[in-house]
């Protein structure tokens, strides 16, 4: 799961920082989740080749599928703002602008913005955006910590 998780965050970093696509507002929402439940994911691993006692180990379990449920509806909406099936956030429009001294300076920088849409999807593959493959990806996380966490002991 870890391995799995860490190889998105990898995929949409290098994304970003090798392929040149920016990320909107709502692609970086959806990595938080990752952030925090891959941590848990690892200390739930660790934790059971130490031999932690069962019901921690079903708690991290149960945090990391709250984590991988959180990303796969922040993507699902994404995907949804993405197929205009309901309006996206006002504030996917980039980054804010620094502070200005004149009117001229702040004219100069909007010029300059560069603004990353949140409804035109950066990339699509076999007909679905990144957001709607994170949605999977994440439910399918989601799904084998719960199972995990419900699992009844060998």
């Amino acid at each position: 799961m870890v391995v799995v998780g860490a190889s998105a965050l990898a995929a949409a970093w290098g994304m970003e920082l090798i392929g040149g696509l920016p990320p909107c507002h709502l692609c970086l929402l959806q990595r938080v989740p990752y952030y925090v439940g891959l941590p848990v994911a690892a200390a739930v691993g660790l934790g059971a080749w130490r031999g932690l006692p069962l019901g921690w180990l079903r708690l991290g379990l149960a945090l990391v599928a709250l984590a991988m449920l959180a990303t796969a509806g922040i993507a699902g909406y994404h995907a949804g703002v993405e197929w205009r099936w309901w309006p996206g956030p006002s504030d996917c429009s980039g980054p804010a602008l620094a502070p200005f001294g004149s009117v001229t300076d702040l004219m100069a920088q909007m010029q300059s913005a560069h603004v990353v849409r949140c409804d035109e999807p950066a990339l699509v593959l076999f007909g679905l955006s990144l957001a709607g493959w994170n949605a999977l990806l994440s439910l399918a996380l989601a799904m084998v910590a719960l199972r995990g966490a419900l699992a009844r002991p060998a």
